[in-house]
């Protein structure tokens, strides 16, 4: 449904985009990740037409987007992160005006507002004017304009702002819903949203690509061990010797459990034949295991490793570097001006 190839966005000497690639398939949540200033913004903008980009293609529903804008636009429903709401108009008449420019048929509008309005319960302000909504409700007929002229492809940016907790979940349980009938790119900084409601994950940092995968997958990237949460019953000494005496057991905690009788570990293990050999060895000692739970990477253990930026140490020596340019630069400026 969406493909991007080598998209690359330059202003000036800074590169906002750089050579980014990927394909959102039909029916599928993508979420879109990146610390700020990522470039996550001005991907969507190019995407939906807002913005050209310095070179690559955009292909939308089999449209490329600079050759085809109109037809390819037909197909996309933009939520930017600042809704684009005319605060002066009431919700109806602007969910109306925004139909119009849409070209929704007059025939389906009042039943494609209706049907908007309902899905993010905000029937009971259609004769407020916008402006004086809250942030929430503000966000919500944004949302709503988005779903005019049933585009099949949702471009979302940070729908969620400005929510309350039970917002939150409402709007989390409209986005899986639509996933039927839509194709959706998700952009939020809340990392537990893209995990609840999305497919696979794009993290980008300083306009390239870091990864693109399930979330499954990213976790296991991460971590290159297994680590589990092991429940035992049997003697806690026991238990303990065979994690010492184990050498492919790096490192264990132990951790409070809900079961009588029984005591729960966080074990982390070399690699997937430890997890055999450890349970083995626990069996034979007499020791039941209750449980075994593979622990997973979570979303922000995996953002934060694939983002973050080494910081380089200055040392005494940078500093007379600096000091000794600076001279340099400062006799250069008064030669020229004796010349």
């Amino acid at each position: 449904m969406v493909e991007i190839n080598n998209l690359t966005k330059r202003y000036g000497n800074i590169t906002a985009v750089n050579n980014l690639s990927f394909t959102v398939s039909k029916n599928e949540i993508l979420g879109f990740l990146g610390p700020n200033g990522a470039g996550k913004t001005t991907t969507m903008n190019m995407i939906t037409g807002c913005l050209p980009p310095t070179s690559g293609t955009i292909i939308v529903n089999g449209f490329d987007i600079s050759k085809n804008p109109m037809e390819a636009k037909k197909s996309i429903g933009y939520l930017p992160e600042i809704p684009p709401l005319y605060t002066d108009m009431k919700v109806y008449e602007y969910l109306k005006f925004v139909a119009g420019l849409k070209s929704v048929p007059r025939s389906q509008r009042n039943e494609q507002i209706r049907d908007a309005m309902d899905r993010l319960k905000i029937s009971d302000v259609s004769k407020r004017l916008i402006k004086n909504l809250s942030k929430g409700y503000k966000q919500r007929v944004g949302f709503a304009q988005a779903l005019l002229g049933n585009p099949e492809i949702l471009i979302l940016d940070e729908p969620t702002v400005g929510l309350d907790p039970n917002q939150i979940l409402e709007v989390r349980k409209l986005i899986k819903d639509l996933k039927k009938d839509h194709t959706i790119i998700l952009c939020s900084h809340i990392l537990q949203e893209i995990s609840a409601v999305c497919d696979k994950a794009l993290i980008i940092a300083k306009g390239e690509m870091k990864a693109l995968d399930t979330l499954k997958n990213l976790s296991a990237r991460v971590s290159s061990n297994i680590a589990l949460t092991i429940t035992v019953e049997g003697d806690k000494a026991k238990i303990i010797d065979i994690f010492n005496q184990t050498k492919e057991v790096l490192d264990y905690t132990e951790i409070s459990s809900d079961k009588p009788d029984a005591y729960s570990f966080k074990v982390e293990l070399l690699n997937d034949d430890a997890r055999k050999k450890t349970i083995s060895k626990l069996i034979a000692e007499d020791c039941s295991v209750l449980e075994v739970q593979t622990d997973h990477a979570s979303l922000e253990q995996v953002f934060v490793k694939l983002t973050k930026q080494p910081s380089k140490k200055r040392t005494i020596h940078d500093v007379f570097d600096e000091i000794e340019k600076d001279i340099e630069k400062d006799m250069g400026s008064d030669d020229n001006k004796e010349a």
